[in-house]
């Protein structure tokens, strides 16, 4: 599992990642850099890992021993032995993702497997509880999670069907998947664009451009909650510029239409979800699963049609989890106080100042309670609880002046019930991430860290960038160790900055992801020699995506596996038509590549494949080098630039290629050959368009 915002953002303010970590980090990397928090911040911790919270109780006045402490909880361990502790205070930081939903309509079938998301690890494991049965994987949710197990699955049934060597899994091109959302999400890439309408975008991490504050106002409002109708269309209108589309390109079933636009956004994140639905091994209806029966999916749409997807093979339900789960163990009645709702999936709990406490039951606090936690607000959060317990809690005469304010002007418990019935609400009900680091860190008077040096400047404010991360926000009493790692990490975020505006870096990424699937083809061949006939080339040119291999990566591959690292994807590149030669003759061709993406060297490459298994990547035809554009060339507006040399023999290909972006996604794109060598003397110009 790769996380959907960079390591810019999944960061504490004073712990910089290894320079050498990629910039989305993996679930393995994240543990490491856990653990090397813990190892240096927490080593004095004294921690139960592996024991289970069983129950708690808020102890009376006369029931708090000599020491003053204010909760008894009770634990189990490993052995089953249980323990009881007494507190102080007790944080909550168990996480809003308790206990994954399983609908009613599809809980009791036992006909074909049914299993959530979080259950979700291999094709093999999936397809083997299916017994054969069923050629449909369908997948139900429509946020965030629905979006990247529906593009991961294809991703695992693409790389099965394509790559070499036997599968152990049968009829794997018969496969399809079927996503049912209640209604239609904008799909982000990893990557985009701070200069989208430029005919040669830049790239950087996704979260970079989104938390650029210089295209916001100095003074924050919150973004997320209730979202008005005009509200609704200017997000909406942002999104559409930052992909360069409707999504109507890729499905009539993904656009985001007029009608759409008055609704309150929903985005995921996904580098293969889209272009999957434009092949058409995932296809998406709207609509709500009604029954599971038999190997038979009923869905009625907003509008009250009904209808069937039969021959299901199996169901992945990506939909959510509840949060009740993981306070269960706080008494009924501080349950009661707290207003928890468990069917309520996005607002389980009311709490004041974003998420930290309740005023009834001051000793109480909780960090990261809530839907989608940012790093940088849990650290907010942390800090806030401390300060407040320090001053003696929310009703203590001994606040702090500007926390005493931010709790008198504090409206979160009454914002958060009134968004329960709120048929406007948002999909990341508490607040958006800049307005509630604005709001945090204005009730702990921590200041913003100004950009170390000069950024550089973008649309559409035409100001400098101004990036949010945590690390921006270092605590006051920060140690000069703790301030080495805030400036380290400012850095890293500047320099990455900077590399994807001003170079080619993450260029060769966005073309990568965006080849995936079929493209039509025109290829003109003009010779300079009689020998060789000139003629035309009209076909289709596939790209099939799949795991990377280890054919002529031996050492990398293996060394990868070993350190459990990720090995990365690649394409099978298959293309086929006619070539219609200028003596008269025509005949049908074909040809096989293997590309492939580098993500540690950012780099692009292309790839012969063995004469006696054509799935399989022989030795290295040429590594594609970006040009960067010429902001003062004259003509036209400049598109990506690319070319690479292979010597074959006493043949040089010299290779150019022009990729041409609308936004994040190629809209097409051209490859041409010029070939000299001592019996050849051609060039030949192919034009790729979806």
């Amino acid at each position: 599992m790769v996380a959907n915002q960079s390591k810019h953002t999944v960061q504490f303010s004073d712990l910089a990642w290894p320079d050498d970590a990629p910039e989305f980090p993996r679930a393995w990397h994240i543990g490491r850099y856990l653990e090397r928090y813990h190892d240096r911040y927490c080593r004095d911790a004294n921690l139960h890992l592996g024991e289970r919270v069983l129950s708690s109780e808020l102890l009376q006045p006369s029931d708090q021993s000599a020491e003053g402490a204010k909760w008894k909880v009770s634990t189990c361990g490993q052995d089953g032995q249980q323990l009881h502790h007494t507190f102080d205070y007790l944080l909550v930081a168990s996480g809003f993702f308790g206990k994954p939903v399983i609908p009613p309509p599809v809980a009791a079938s036992g006909d074909i497997p049914v299993l959530h998301s979080s259950q979700y690890r291999t094709l093999s494991a999936l397809l083997e509880q299916t017994k054969g049965v069923g050629r449909k994987i369908v997948v139900v949710g429509g946020q965030m999670s629905g979006v990247e197990i529906a593009g991961t699955i294809a991703t695992h049934l693409s790389s099965a069907q394509h790559s070499p060597g036997p599968s152990p899994l049968q009829d794997l091109d018969k496969y399809s998947i079927h996503h049912v959302s209640p209604r239609p999400v904008w799909v982000f890439p990893l990557f985009t664009s701070p200069k989208p309408a430029s005919p040669a975008p830049p790239f950087l991490p996704m979260d970079l451009p989104s938390y650029n504050l210089a295209n916001r106002s100095d003074n924050l409002t919150n973004m997320q909650g209730h979202v008005s109708t005009e509200a609704a269309k200017s997000r909406h209108s942002i999104y559409e510029t930052m992909l360069g589309t409707d999504q109507s390109d890729f499905s009539p079933n993904l656009a985001i239409t007029n009608t759409d636009t008055d609704k309150p956004p929903y985005l995921a994140v996904s580098d293969t979800y889209a272009d999957f639905v434009r092949t058409g091994l995932i296809s998406v209806s709207h609509g709500k699963v009604d029954s599971l029966t038999g190997s038979t999916v009923t869905v009625t749409t907003a509008r009250g049609e009904v209808s069937k997807i039969d021959d299901v093979a199996a169901v992945v339900l990506a939909t959510g989890f509840e949060a009740a789960s993981s306070i269960s163990f706080l008494p009924s009645s501080v349950q009661e106080t707290l207003s928890v709702v468990p069917s309520d999936l996005n607002t389980t709990v009311a709490l004041a100042f974003h998420g930290t406490h309740h005023p009834a039951v001051p000793s109480l606090g909780f960090v990261g309670f809530y839907r989608s936690p940012y790093w940088g607000v849990m650290e907010m959060q942390a800090r806030f609880v401390t300060a407040l317990w320090a001053a003696g809690g929310p009703a203590s005469s001994s606040l702090p002046p500007k926390m005493a304010v931010a709790l008198e002007k504090d409206d979160s418990i009454e914002r958060t019930l009134t968004l329960r019935t709120d048929p406007r609400v948002s999909q990341f009900p508490m607040g958006d991430y800049p307005w509630l680091m604005q709001e945090f860190s204005r009730a702990l008077e921590i200041d913003r860290t100004p950009p170390l040096g000069k950024m550089p400047r973008v649309p559409p404010a035409d100001k400098s960038m101004d990036i949010l991360t945590p690390a921006r926000y270092p605590a006051k009493q920060a140690t000069e160790a703790q301030r080495t790692e805030v400036t380290r990490s400012i850095q890293q975020t500047e320099s990455t900055t900077w590399s994807g505006v001003s170079s080619a870096r993450f260029v060769a990424k966005a073309v990568f992801r965006s080849l995936l699937g079929e493209w039509k083809l025109e290829r003109d061949l003009v010779s300079r020699l009689p020998t060789h006939p000139s003629g035309h080339f009209s076909g289709t040119a596939r790209f099939l995506l799949r795991e990377r291999t280890r054919d002529g990566r031996e050492a990398e591959h293996d060394a990868a596996l070993e350190s459990d690292d990720y090995v990365g994807l690649e394409y099978l590149y298959i293309e086929e038509g006619m070539f219609a030669a200028s003596n008269g003759f025509s005949f049908r061709a074909t040809r096989r590549y293997v590309w492939r993406y580098d993500e540690k060297k950012d780099k692009l490459s292309v790839w012969f494949v063995k004469t006696d298994d054509q799935k399989r990547a022989d030795y290295l035809f040429h590594q594609v080098e970006f040009i960067i554009p010429d902001p003062e060339a004259e003509g036209a507006p400049q598109a990506w630039r690319a070319n690479a040399g292979h010597l074959c023999i006493d043949d040089f290909y010299d290779v150019d290629y022009r990729f041409n972006f609308k936004a994040v996604n190629l809209r097409d794109w051209s490859l041409a050959y010029r070939v000299k060598g001592p019996k050849k003397d051609y060039t030949i110009e192919g034009t790729y368009t979806r």
